[in-house]
């Protein structure tokens, strides 16, 4: 059954921003963590951006002080506001919600960002 459903991917010329939208069928309680994930070819995929349900944050190294996580339980819905873009930043990025308790993964189907000029 799908869990997540992105929206927000899409190009957009280096300096610009764009933001990401995840959206939970099956509602954020605090029983989960969630996360961005991106990966490119030939690349692990790798964390870009996770918050708790307490709203604890932690960030990539790469994109610190540049992105922002958010979420609302209320409205089932988690968010990344990616700024200042870079090329390198071009990957498929992926919604990702965590059980705290057993650890069971959901993922959502990826959306794509693309940074060029």
């Amino acid at each position: 059954q799908v869990q997540l459903v992105e929206s927000g991917g899409g190009l957009v010329q280096p300096g610009g921003s764009l933001r990401l939208s995840c959206t939970a069928s099956g509602g954020i309680s605090s029983l989960y963590t969630m996360g961005w994930y991106r990966q490119t070819p030939g690349k692990q995929r790798e964390l870009v951006a996770r918050i708790t349900s307490d709203e604890r944050t932690n960030y990539a190294d790469s994109v610190k002080g540049r992105f922002t996580i958010s979420r609302d339980n209320a409205k089932n819905t988690v968010w990344l506001q990616m700024n200042t873009l870079k090329p390198e930043d071009t990957a498929v990025y992926y919604c990702n919600k965590r059980n705290r308790i057993n650890g069971y993964d959901y993922w959502g189907q990826g959306t794509q960002v693309s940074v060029s000029s």
